[in-house]
């Protein structure tokens, strides 16, 4: 679980509201604002004699040289330490990371705190967020809830396979290799999805692609952060997309590239224990899987009605990729 801290030292009631609906675990005030935070919501104060208390439990450093480095790891292995580098870079909270210590970064808005988290892999532990600027509180809270939430799947029966023609399906490369069990959450519908399984897996036919999802047709829907769907078809390079694993761990990717091709399609549905359907188009060829609910991926021309895989579900109604309210039916 990563960390997210709010700076209010200098007080704020409308930042404090906000980090508070935003998810914060904890507030940096000063010692004689503490009763006032506590009146706006339960929370945990960083303070001199708060629930987190200064020198005892969280520390402040300013890296500046290699030794500031060293004393930082050696502090972490013990409490928190919040981490302000001058030029701030990567590689310092690589060294840190890499250390085992529990860092917390110190960042100015969403951009820098979602470097953070993702350094390395593992990222800091959390982050200490200094701004006034309500939305990247916002923002902020979407992203550290995002890396930590998982999506409910839920395992769907299949109950009809059929061939179609020719269409443009699309082809997302990624810059993350992907492991057996990860995939992208991909459906005609936004309010049903397949998670159609990455291109890790060896074949006879072609090599291993890893980092490469043949998603599906240009229409279809997929998640992608911040609870937004997109189409296929909008995807582009620079944009970030969402890897999704068997047990509905997340995590976000880069899309590399895109590539739209005319392919043989086929048509996939299926229906969950609640009777939600979930369907989609996809290229007809061996290499293009959906995932067992055991993590294994398994090829759509071996498929069959009756097997079962994972999907996800929602109410539908989505207006611009945003979740919304209202009756839509959707065939």
């Amino acid at each position: 679980m990563k960390l997210f801290w709010q700076d209010a030292r200098d007080y704020d009631k409308n930042v404090i509201t906000t980090a508070l609906e935003s998810g914060a675990d904890a507030i940096f005030i000063k010692q004689e604002n503490e009763k006032k935070i506590k009146e706006l919501g339960l929370i945990k104060t960083i303070c001199q004699n708060g629930d987190l208390k200064i020198g005892k439990d969280v520390v402040e450093i300013d890296i500046k040289t290699k030794q500031d480095e060293i004393n930082a790891a050696n502090l972490g292995k013990s409490k928190y330490v919040i981490v302000r580098a001058k030029n701030w870079t990567i590689i310092p909270y690589e060294n840190l990371i890499a250390s085992g210590a529990k860092i917390i970064a110190f960042v100015s808005n969403s951009q820098e705190a979602k470097i953070a988290i993702q350094t390395l892999e593992k990222g800091v532990s959390g982050v200490l967020l200094q701004t006034k600027n309500l939305d990247e509180i916002k923002k902020t809270g979407v992203i550290l809830k995002q890396q930590t939430e998982k999506m409910n799947l839920a395992i769907a029966k299949i109950t009809k396979i059929k061939l179609l023609g020719i269409g443009d399906r699309v082809c997302v490369d990624t810059c993350t290799n992907m492991k057996q069990g990860q995939g992208m959450l991909v459906g005609n519908s936004s309010s049903g999805m397949f998670l159609v399984h990455s291109e890790c897996v060896e074949n006879p036919y072609v090599d291993a692609r890893p980092f490469r999802i043949n998603a599906g047709a240009i229409h279809a829907y997929t998640r992608i952060p911040e609870n937004k769907t997109k189409y296929l078809c909008e995807l582009k390079s620079g944009d970030n997309c969402l890897i999704v694993d068997f047990c509905g761990n997340i995590q976000i990717a880069v899309v590399g590239r895109v590539k739209i091709e005319k392919r043989p399609l086929i048509l996939v549905e299926a229906k969950t224990k609640k009777n939600k359907k979930i369907s989609l188009i996809l290229q007809n060829a061996e290499t293009i899987r959906l995932t067992k609910q055991d993590g294994k991926p398994v090829s759509i021309i071996n498929l069959k009605t009756g097997d079962e895989v994972i999907g996800f579900v929602e109410n539908a109604g989505r207006h611009f990729g945003m979740k919304i309210t209202e009756t839509i039916n959707e065939k």
